[in-house]
């Protein structure tokens, strides 16, 4: 069985059966029939997680597993066609759901192996309905447009057969004939509807006459369905909740005529497995609709077969809707929560009362460091790559599938013009299509992290660490009308795209982090925006005196390439400094960026790392250290300061021999502390072999200790 994603064996595995076959009812890539887990009630699944985890790839997969074999429609809520009505086209009479609804169905209709098109009479004729709303006689060309789409729905043949098309321009010719006099189309258009579902005596026009008498069931209908229909088209006309309660209408009968299609033993025998509908960012207007009607038509014990799989920007909906539909909305707080790991074998879901408990939030895991090991070599396979270049990947991106992915294919084309780092690789142009120019792979991943503006404010405010000194930087780098909103307005969209939190940093993310501060640092020339950033923070934390204040200042000190106030504050604090305190303020302050002086052009002009020559002690002949302090031990915390510098930078391979002079430096370091000697000497052992494995350099318990310094 051929799989392009890693990391996702919980939802395609076939034996033992994932999630995806077990809801299905089919093996994916494979007509073979697998054991359903949900007999009765379904889970609506959403996949969460931030950008660049893979929510839209994992969608994608899940269509090339199942197309041909089972009905399959994949829509991005986020498409243009999704978001304004077309040209010409009134608001009153056009919505974000209705319009994925003509999509998701012209999808389903399409012939699998061993069974036929599905036409889907009762949604095309509740369309027709609410199209009519916006139609009026004097534009025919359009009427006729928007005819022929919704009512190619209706016909369970192919259009290039020439019946569907011969029966579709018939009844296009009623229903334009029908609007003979000015003035409302709506009931004239819902009359001929009918009338022509109502001729004719083929299985197919049983079904039509079947579907066209579902809408006699519509509130106040009275058991007429083409008072039904006009309730319904004057219901989506209104907008709020009335609008709301029609297109929940709509998505019964798309679900109705689906039922349809899998009713009787013909078609059960011919069509294999249940149908699937995915929902990419299921959070915008045409997803959420979706969303919530079945949510709450499921929720009403009204049934369907349908598996939704859908993917959500963040972990949580927005608690209003992100639109004027009206509608009861959806928050997903009764939803339940499995990661997907946790759901390879069985989701454990069981349905309560509320709406929001008939969904299922699966979280995506990022990606492990096998993972990323197996796609970078196999994007470099043949070439010369550095054996640290897999594990470093995985360090800066953090399992990010994006990440990874495009600094693979960066590696694959840039190795070979003599990029030996992630800095190096990441400041490379990359050529994601043939006929596209390259551009610098930081830029093509901040393009799809950091989308929709704000990406100028966003990169200077990479460089803060919390809500104050986000404001303080706001006001000294940003424009006036930024100001306090706009860094409230940004941390509040950082928290729903998904992105983590974390205690000291502004943007929680340390890869988006490391792309920001890569970017701030290549804005202008002469990194003077880099350079004015980092005084203003330093500049803030000057006015504080607070433990945390002073290690802030010291940090973007060392990101101005400023060492010696680090090496002095260090020395000093050591003698009476708790050892696990000391450590954490060491690493840090050593998690400073660092970058090599770059030309105009952005390129490398010296591009030799002075780190490691300083870890390895080679400068030492060279300085002078201050009068009255123990010379040692102010050489050795400058030589340890670099040499945690060095390794921890996300966008250089760790260097063996440096790892290895850290490990010496701590050893040494330990004999001067006795009573936190335990802690100096983990962390000598473990710090090393962290380093170039990729993992963060932990600083070791208290309880490892057995004692205190």
């Amino acid at each position: 069985m051929h799989r392009s994603l890693h990391g996702r064996g919980p939802l395609f595995d076939a034996e033992p059966p994932g999630l995806a076959a077990r809801l299905v009812g089919l093996r994916p890539y494979q007509l073979r029939s697998s054991p359903q887990e949900h007999q009765g009630d379904l889970p609506f699944v959403v996949f969460a997680g931030g950008r660049g985890i893979g929510r839209t790839a994992l969608l994608a997969e899940v269509r090339t597993a199942y197309q041909g074999h089972t009905p399959v429609a994949l829509v991005d809520a986020e498409e243009a066609q999704f978001t304004a009505p077309p040209p010409e086209r009134p608001a009153e009479a056009w919505s974000p759901l209705a319009q994925a609804l003509t999509t998701v169905a012209e999808q389903l209709a399409e012939p699998v192996k061993g069974a036929g098109r599905i036409n889907f009479p009762r949604l095309a004729s509740g369309l027709l309905a609410v199209a009519a709303g916006g139609w009026s006689d004097r534009d025919v060309p359009r009427i006729r447009q928007e005819a022929e789409r919704i009512l190619l729905l209706n016909d369970a043949r192919s259009f290039l057969d020439g019946f569907a098309g011969r029966w579709v321009g018939k009844v296009v010719a009623k229903l334009v004939a029908s609007m003979s006099n000015t003035g409302p189309v709506v009931e004239p258009i819902i009359e001929a509807t009918l009338e022509s579902f109502s001729e004719g005596v083929s299985p197919t026009h049983r079904r039509l006459r079947r579907a066209a008498t579902w809408y006699r069931d519509y509130p106040n209908a009275g058991g007429n369905p083409k008072l039904g229909l006009i309730l319904l088209s004057g219901h989506f006309r209104a907008g709020g909740d009335s609008r709301a309660h029609a297109e929940r209408y709509l998505v019964r009968a798309l679900l109705a005529d689906l039922d349809d299609a899998y009713t009787g033993v013909m078609q059960r025998s011919h069509r294999l497995g249940r149908p699937v509908v995915l929902i990419d960012n299921v959070q915008a207007p045409a997803g959420r609709g979706l969303l919530e009607s079945v949510l709450h038509d499921r929720a009403d014990g009204i049934r369907d077969q349908v598996v939704f799989f859908s993917a959500l920007r963040g972990y949580t909906l927005p608690h209003s809707r992100p639109h004027s539909g009206g509608g009861t909305p959806v928050s997903l707080r009764n939803a339940g929560r499995r990661s997907l790991t946790e759901v390879a074998r069985t989701t454990g879901w069981e349905p309560g009362a509320s709406p929001s408990s008939r969904a299922l939030l699966v979280t995506l895991p990022p990606l492990t460091p096998d993972d990323t090991l197996h796609i970078v070599g196999a994007a470099c396979r043949g070439l010369e790559m550095p054996p640290e270049l897999p594990h470093a990947t995985h360090r800066l991106t953090g399992g990010s599938p994006l990440g990874i992915t495009l600094l693979a294919e960066s590696a694959r084309q840039n190795l070979p013009r003599g990029a030996r780092s992630l800095g190096a690789l990441l400041t490379a142009d990359v050529a994601l299509h043939a006929d596209h120019d390259g551009h610098p792979a930081y830029r093509e991943l901040l393009d799809r992290l950091v989308p929709g503006g704000r990406l100028d404010e966003l990169t200077v405010l990479a460089a803060a660490h919390d809500r104050d000194s986000a404001l303080a930087l706001a006001e000294d780098r940003l424009p006036d009308d930024f100001g306090a909103a706009g860094v409230l307005g940004l941390q509040e969209r950082l928290t729903e795209e998904g992105w983590p939190t974390s205690a000291g940093q502004f943007v929680g993310d340390p890869f988006l982090r490391a792309l920001l501060l890569l970017r701030l640092h290549h804005l202008g020339t002469g990194h003077t925006q880099w350079q004015a950033t980092h005084r203003a923070v330093i500049d803030h934390y000057g006015e504080r005196d607070s433990p945390d204040a002073a290690r802030y200042r010291l940090h973007h000190e060392l990101a101005l390439g400023k060492a010696d106030l680090a090496v002095a504050h260090l020395r000093d604090a050591f003698p009476d400094t708790e050892v696990g305190a000391w450590l954490s303020e060491l690493v840090f302050i050593a998690s400073a960026p660092y970058y090599h002086a770059h030309d105009p052009e952005g390129r490398d002009f010296d591009g030799h790392d002075h780190r490691a020559a300083v870890a390895l002690g080679r400068t030492d002949p060279a300085q002078r250290p201050p009068e009255g302090v123990d010379d040692a031990l102010h050489l050795r915390v400058r030589r340890l300061l670099h040499a945690v510098w060095q390794l921890t930078d996300p966008l250089v391979l760790p260097d063996p021999k440096v790892a290895e002079r850290l490990r010496f430096e701590l050893e040494q370091l330990s004999n001067l502390r006795p009573g936190g000697t335990a802690l100096l000497w983990r962390a000598s052992r473990d710090w090393p072999s962290d380093a170039l494995a990729g993992r963060s350099l932990r600083v070791p318990a208290d309880d490892e200790d057995g004692g205190q310094g």
